[in-house]
């Protein structure tokens, strides 16, 4: 019987690492947080293995910083807690160490076994408690939870309703065939673990599609590996000797820049649909191309995205796009037809509408907001809603008579029906939803500006993420460049030049008249006397 191709055959965690040597590899301790090396160090002491794990060392094999360091353990989190005072521990199911150096965060995970989820990545809370919320709240820098560990398998979610007959996940096929069973099974025993194993078992739970719920079971190094989706994301660098433990092929597909699943793709999209995702984020940021396995199963199991919870989406949405590579990222979606599992009436509007301004203006404003990313600059997600529901929303509006384009209830409305459209697949706090309305309904005013009324939106706290949607605008030519000209100006002046600026703006709303710039005085009316009558 002939032997089936090795290279057909996705790779799996092998029972005994690839352990390369410090003269070996180019990863330097000078290049890794003095704060994570104390970890690393105070854990030896106390017994402990102790590895750096994930995509900082991805980066530094890559030669880039890492943006944070974590670290893997055989210490359980309460053991972690004894020899740090300066830790805290987190999480719901898996208990993690959070390990505190003034603003900087080590955290410190105990090894675990095959596809438990890690904590920290659990969805941004929708804190939608009706309390108003402060432009500085919605301002701050987002600070995303490492994105190369693996995602919380969103196990409090509530079931989703069925499909109507028609949606595109219902031609999925979600039964594993035999032949993926068989290798599963297979890496399985390789791996040094069976399928029934009665204690594993019994903390593991998976939905119909075969999507992991919950895994709360710790582990060895050896078991850790599988919970890692990535070969590029499963490297251990190892404090004792500096060697870096490779399981899986990492160091290669690194040096190759290829993007690999560990495993049976097919069995590993069906555990974490959000995989998908994050294979499209991987390429957009490391520029590196998906092996052929792991992209053909993409596109078969692409449906299977309905099925996750829309929190761990819109998570998953801020990542893709507030991280510095949103631009890459949307032009990686779109090719992979991940966009319209994520986002169905952006893809609909952009398909629809190819090469269009709005489309300009999306891939524009996320290269703004990458290069604010890259900057260290503060971003927030109501800004980014508003790029991306921009087509939708000009669908809406432009579903109206044209009379009422620019009248506020028109806007208003649009907008709340292309936000619940999106809401239908992920969730967006109503805080965010709440700042996409301001932020177009600002547009007609600070479009018309009236006298000295229009200093009032100066204080507006929508009002920043307004005006850089109206110079976007104003660039393709959809708004006045003179009057986004003269909202720069404004905002640069003393207070008594504004006022002069603003009593200079014609009386119908728009750009200053000609002359001094100073409106006339205005005449009195005379009153009429008492003995005169009204014609």
């Amino acid at each position: 019987m002939n032997s089936p191709d090795a290279s057909a055959v996705a790779p799996a965690p092998v029972a005994q690492p690839r352990i390369i040597p410090r003269s070996e590899h180019t990863v330097s301790r000078s290049a890794i947080s003095p704060n994570a090396l104390r970890v690393l160090y105070r854990l030896r002491e106390g017994g402990f293995q102790a590895f750096l794990v994930g995509g900082c060392v991805r980066d530094l094999l890559l030669g880039v910083q890492p943006k944070d360091f974590d670290v893997a353990t055989d210490a359980l989190p309460e053991q972690v807690r004894k020899l740090f005072r300066n830790c805290r521990l987190i999480g719901r199911r898996f208990r993690l160490a959070h390990v505190f150096f003034g603003r900087e965060i080590i955290e410190v995970a105990t090894f675990r076994a095959a596809g438990a989820p890690a904590q920290g990545e659990e969805p941004l809370p929708d804190s939608d408690s009706g309390e108003p919320e402060s432009p500085e709240a919605d301002a701050l820098k987002l600070d995303l939870e490492d994105e190369d560990e693996e995602e919380d398998e969103g196990e409090e979610a509530a079931p989703s309703e069925p499909e109507p007959a028609g949606h595109p996940s219902r031609d999925l096929d979600f039964r594993e065939s035999p032949e993926a069973a068989a290798r599963a099974e297979e890496d399985a025993r390789r791996f040094g673990r069976t399928f029934d194993d009665d204690d594993a078992e019994a903390h593991r739970v998976l939905d119909e599609h075969g999507r992991i719920l919950r895994d709360n079971v710790y582990g060895t190094i050896d078991e850790d590996v599988w919970r890692r989706d990535f070969t590029a994301n499963a490297l251990y660098y190892n404090v004792a000797d500096f060697s870096i433990w490779d399981y899986v092929g990492g160091v290669d597909d690194i040096a190759a820049r290829r993007l690999r699943l560990i495993g049976d793709p097919d069995v590993r999209y069906r555990e974490d649909p959000v995989r998908m995702l994050r294979a499209a984020r991987f390429e957009a940021k490391l520029g590196f191309e998906l092996e052929e396995r792991t992209a053909e199963a993409l596109q078969r199991l692409k449906g299977l995205i309905a099925h996750v919870p829309p929190a761990r989406l819109f998570d998953e949405t801020l990542k893709l796009f507030l991280t510095g590579h949103g631009a890459r990222s949307l032009e990686v979606l779109r090719r992979r037809g991940l966009l319209e599992e994520l986002l169905p009436s952006t893809h609909a509007y952009l398909e629809a509408h190819p090469n269009s301004l709005v489309e300009q203006l999306l891939v524009r404003g996320l290269q703004n907001t990458d290069a604010r990313a890259q900057a260290g600059k503060p971003l927030t997600p109501t800004f980014l809603f508003a790029l991306l529901l921009y087509g939708p929303i000009a669908r809406e509006i432009e579903s109206t008579p044209p009379e009422r384009w620019h009248e506020l209830n028109t806007i208003m409305d649009a907008c709340e029906r292309a936000v619940r459209d999106a809401q239908q697949r992920m969730t967006i706090p109503r805080r965010f939803a709440l700042g996409v309305r301001e932020m177009f309904a600002l547009q007609p005013r600070l479009e018309h500006p009236r006298g000295r009324r229009a200093l009032r939106l100066l204080e507006h706290p929508r009002f920043r993420a307004a005006y850089d949607m109206l110079l976007l605008r104003a660039e393709l030519g959809l708004a006045s460049k003179e009057i986004a000209s003269w909202w720069g100006r404004v905002q640069e002046v003393s207070s008594e030049e504004r006022v002069r600026m603003a009593e200079a703006l014609s009386p119908q709303g728009g750009p200053p008249r000609s002359g001094t710039g100073r409106r006339p005085p205005r005449r009195r009316r005379r009153r009429p006397s008492s003995h005169s009558h009204p014609s």
